[in-house]
């Protein structure tokens, strides 16, 4: 009997390993899945300032690296869903990055406006080199400054409007900045969310970035693992009493303000339940 039992241990001690090894590569699996996979997201707005539907494709904060997704994965996402219009919500490289990561985005936003798609651009407070502004400028984007323009599209009036802060002061007010037009469907773009101020103004929807959807997302509707604005951890769960911007939609008084989670995994690959997304945003007529 002794001898029988010597004989099944190597056979147990094999069996652990193998099993060791099997929730390694599916631990290596879910985090590649999580942090390197484009998902598409699909959103809808309603509006009774809308004459027949019209498609936004949203992408932000690609935080450029040498590996990871690859711009021709998020412009053939981009393409398939053939949107009017696409909007770049900044943060799309990281903050004192070589040339040669810069011009991934650059070489996005080409790609996107020579395939026909007219591309509008705000900068966050990683992607402000005046170089990086002027090469998507040279490649025909919209980048938008304290702009704004007024276009047609599918019969309906776009107004589009488009700030690059990277701080907001106590007294910040885009009332002095913009006036909305009551004849048209107005769209802030914004890179850091400021949901009291952009409230405020009541743009008819306005687009964030940012959050990177604070990157890792408890399941079942759990919210956020950390909250990085108000440095908490499980807001959703613990802190019920607070208001928690972190990605999807956001209504106040005659409007709706956005923040996608976006594309790269800025300052870690530590996403899970939040996979790098480009948004594709469907405005119909309301009724």
């Amino acid at each position: 009997m002794a001898e029988n039992k010597q004989k099944k241990a190597p056979a147990a001690k094999a069996g652990k390993k193998s099993r060791l090894w099997l929730w390694i590569l599916i631990f290596l699996g879910v985090w590649w899945l999580n942090n390197f996979t484009l998902r598409t997201t699909e959103a809808e707005v309603q509006s009774s300032k809308i004459n027949n539907s019209i498609r936004f494709a949203v992408i932000s904060d690609q935080h450029a690296t040498k590996h990871g997704i690859k711009n021709s994965t998020i412009a053939q996402t981009i393409k398939d869903a053939s949107p009017d219009i696409v909007f770049i919500l900044g943060d799309m490289y990281t903050r004192e990055s070589d040339w040669e990561l810069i011009q991934k985005p650059v070489d996005l936003a080409a790609d996107l406006v020579s395939a026909g798609f007219p591309v509008y651009c705000v900068t966050g407070e990683h992607d402000t080199d005046e170089r990086y502004i002027s090469e998507l400028k040279k490649a025909g984007t919209h980048v938008l400054s304290y702009d704004e323009e007024t276009i047609d599209v599918n019969g309906t009036r776009l107004h589009i409007m488009g700030i690059d802060n990277v701080y907001y002061s106590p007294t910040f007010d885009l009332n002095t900045a913009f006036v909305l037009d009551e004849s048209s469907f107005n769209i802030l773009l914004a890179h850091i969310p400021n949901y009291e101020k952009f409230a405020d103004f009541g743009a008819d929807l306005t687009l964030c970035g940012d959050t990177h959807g604070e990157m890792a997302q408890i399941p079942f509707g759990g919210g956020p693992l950390y909250y990085s604005e108000k440095k908490l951890w499980l807001p959703k769960l613990l802190h019920k009493e607070q208001k928690i911007y972190d990605k999807g939609f956001f209504d106040y008084e005659d409007g709706t303000m956005f923040i996608t989670s976006g594309i790269g995994v800025y300052p870690a690959p530590v996403r899970f339940n939040n996979r790098p997304e480009v948004v594709i945003m469907d405005i119909r007529p309301k009724g």
